[in-house]
């Protein structure tokens, strides 16, 4: 198995939909929406980075950024989210090089640092830790995390672009 991590193209936006689509299916805590929310990222220009997990030209996994706001007036800064493997790769390494190479991504455009929700066992191999003072209302703060990449923590409410509201 042979993965490469790139740029998503236009010809990949129907597999990127498949694939949230199948990895989210028999989540917990989702009101399964993932797709909807990537699509509206991408139609108002707020996929700032997406990028597909390759294999041997097809989609089998994918992760998007896009900015988010913070209360105390602090730019730079970026949500992780979705994240998407198709449940037969799981467990194979794919998540850890989509995520590895979108923080690679964040540190070349010279991003502030980054958040997400999500298991904070899995995210914490990352880099990504809940902070104080950089909150997500009405989430466990043990959930939602940050990695900071310059300057200080900024503290604030954070807000996803609204996008994240997409339900079809």
């Amino acid at each position: 198995m042979t993965i490469s991590i790139r740029e998503e193209q236009p010809s990949d936006i129907q597999s990127i939909h498949e694939v949230t689509v199948a990895a989210f299916l028999e989540a917990q805590h989702t009101d399964h929406t993932e797709q909807f929310i990537v699509k509206a990222l991408r139609e108002s220009c707020a996929l700032s980075i997406s990028l597909v997990a390759d294999e041997a030209g097809n989609v089998v996994g994918h992760v998007a950024l896009s900015p988010v706001s913070i209360s105390d007036g602090t730019d730079g800064w970026y949500g992780l989210g979705p994240i998407s493997v198709h449940p037969n790769n799981q467990n194979k390494g794919i998540g850890s090089k989509l995520m590895n190479a979108a923080i690679q991504e964040l540190k070349n455009i010279k991003a502030k640092g980054c958040v997400l929700l999500g298991d904070p066992n899995y995210y914490h191999r990352f880099g990504f830790r809940p902070r104080e003072g950089l909150v997500l209302l009405d989430v466990p703060e043990e959930y939602f995390q940050a990695l900071v990449f310059q300057e200080d923590l900024p503290q604030g409410i954070v807000t996803y672009h609204e996008s994240f509201s997409a339900k079809s």
